[in-house]
């Protein structure tokens, strides 16, 4: 049996190497406002948006390939996948003071809730979800005792 109260909501779009990473946060930002998130939840937006950055990066660097975003909102948590055409599955690596890069999966996973990564035959996708803090009270407007 299925609860009919349940809404999900998803956007996709494919983000090609050349220019790709500025435009999906502006692509991803522009959606979580129509969730409301921006008026919220920042914090929340800010570590979607960094980890947006740092997956459709490594679909770029490391997979040589169009970063697939899709974003879905199931009413209790954002899911961000990134699928990319490069074989394996990633990992994060330990941290390295002399390279400039190697830091992106450990940002995401300290930022989101969990994350996940899947081996496809086309490829790679990695989910990371967030919860974002429930949405601010709406104030009431009961009558008020004025007292004399």
């Amino acid at each position: 049996m299925t609860d009919s109260s349940m809404r999900a909501v998803g956007w996709a779009r494919s983000f090609p190497i050349a220019g790709g990473v500025r435009a999906g946060r502006r692509w991803a930002r522009e959606h979580l406002e129509t969730l409301g998130w921006t008026e919220y939840a920042s914090e929340t937006v800010d570590d979607i948006l960094l980890t947006v950055s740092e997956l459709i990066t490594n679909a770029h660097v490391h997979a040589h390939s169009t970063a697939h975003l899709v974003l879905t909102w199931d009413n209790q948590c954002l899911h961000v996948s990134v699928h990319d055409s490069g074989g394996g599955v990633p990992a994060p690596r330990s941290p390295d003071t002399t390279s400039p890069g190697g830091r992106g999966l450990a940002l995401v996973d300290a930022v989101c809730d969990h994350w996940h990564s899947h081996a496809r035959e086309d490829g790679k996708t990695i989910t990371a979800c967030f919860t974002p803090p429930a949405p601010p009270a709406a104030p009431s407007s009961g009558p008020r005792d004025g007292g004399a």
